[in-house]
């Protein structure tokens, strides 16, 4: 069994995994309960906030989602989002310090890879389900048609940069599970408590792959 066996089953949940920014833990259960309802339950709030980790708490508590905590960097880190609820966590790239904290509070971990040797690397530690970030600046979907070529025992969740636009460039490729995206909780849209409008996204996201 893969290391990250639970993370690619949260991954294929939905086409699109919104990332989530969040500032008033206020607005975090009805966010939630809007974009489970749109067909997208598996989560990823970024611990860019301060107010992150009592969003993490609060949509942990919504039925039928899966919240998991994104920017991972440090061990603390990782023991706070465990602590908080996260059932997975999503960082921007890998190091051993942080695999080791995942691995001590058993916590999925979907790492971020860029190129073919940091994806190789990570697939020796027994990660065969990466992100693939920044997924644009990387050079998008064809840069990971062609990392898969020689790699396609690794599946990827691109991230950074995906849009409705090019969702579907990322979703058609083999070896892409889901993709990550913002675009799903506008911050505005969020602001206004406009929850039938990010549940309305949400379901046009959840089609993608359609």
């Amino acid at each position: 069994m893969s290391k990250t066996e639970r993370t690619r089953e949260i991954c294929g949940l939905a086409p699109i995994v919104p990332v989530l920014v969040v500032d008033d833990a206020a607005h975090a259960r009805p966010l939630a309960e809007a974009l489970v309802a749109g067909g997208l339950p598996a989560l990823e709030v970024t611990l860019r906030t301060p107010a992150a980790l009592d969003v993490i708490r609060a949509m942990a508590e919504v039925p039928g989602g899966v919240v998991g905590a994104g920017t991972l960097v440090t061990p603390e880190d990782v023991r706070a989002a465990k602590e908080a609820g996260a059932q997975f966590g999503v960082s921007p790239g890998a190091t051993d310090t942080l695999i080791a904290a995942c691995d001590a509070e058993g916590l999925p971990l979907l790492p971020g890879a860029a190129t073919a040797s940091e994806a190789m690397a990570l697939l020796e530690k027994g990660y065969d389900m990466l992100k693939f970030f920044p997924a644009e600046a990387s050079g998008g979907a064809p840069a990971l048609k062609a990392i898969g070529a020689p790699l396609p025992q690794i599946t990827f969740c691109p991230t950074g940069g995906v849009s409705p636009s090019n969702a579907r460039d990322y979703l058609s490729l083999s070896n892409v599970v889901c993709a990550g995206g913002s675009w799903v909780a506008p911050k505005q849209m969020v602001v206004d408590g406009n929850w039938a409008g990010i549940e309305a996204l949400a379901r046009d996201a959840a089609k993608l792959k359609d």
